[in-house]
């Protein structure tokens, strides 16, 4: 949902969760693979900038910040097969977001929706294992976020997104 406080300016909140897996890439934890899933809930609002707010095109740019908690982690079987019964946790993490899209119109009150975001989620991993104790770990996720979708100006200066679907691109996350 975008609010729009002058012609130029609106604040977004985004709100969306997904599934992601943590995988090691260096010392023992790298030769395992994937060491866990979990879901992510990053809330994120972002200060965009609207270059062109009468015309039919209006391109935008935006940064912001972004909470994510990080629920429902799980460990791998090939993780607890390597070290045994494993609690996984991540932490909650703050981060900062960038944002470039583009709104244009169908007619008076629809318009369509096209943007990218790139959100900083870096957060530490405690794994409590059987065999190796607990071992704490960062994770970087950052993904991209690629967004279309239908908007509805519900006054002058409220708009709301109606998506088709958000695809999300984001690598992997990795423990180094």
């Amino acid at each position: 949902i975008t609010h729009m406080v002058s012609n130029n300016v609106g604040i977004e909140l985004i709100a969306a969760t997904s599934k992601h897996s943590v995988s090691g890439t260096t010392g023992t934890t790298g030769g395992i693979g994937k060491l866990a899933s979990t879901w992510v809930l990053p809330p994120t609002v972002t200060l965009q900038y609207h270059f062109a707010p009468e015309a039919k095109v209006r391109p935008y740019v935006g940064a912001g910040v972004n909470w994510t908690l990080f629920y429902k982690e799980k460990a791998s079987s090939g993780l607890e097969a390597a070290v045994g019964p494993t609690n996984v946790h991540l932490s909650s993490s703050f981060g900062w977001a960038a944002q470039a899209g583009i709104d244009i119109d169908l007619n008076e009150k629809m318009f369509l929706n096209f943007d990218v975001k790139y959100i900083k989620m870096d957060t530490n991993a405690r794994l409590n294992t059987t065999a190796a104790g607990v071992q704490r770990v960062g994770v970087d996720i950052d993904p991209l976020v690629f967004g279309v979708g239908v908007g509805f100006k519900l006054s002058p200066r409220i708009t709301s997104s109606s998506l088709w679907g958000r695809v999300r691109k984001s690598p992997p996350l990795f423990c180094g």
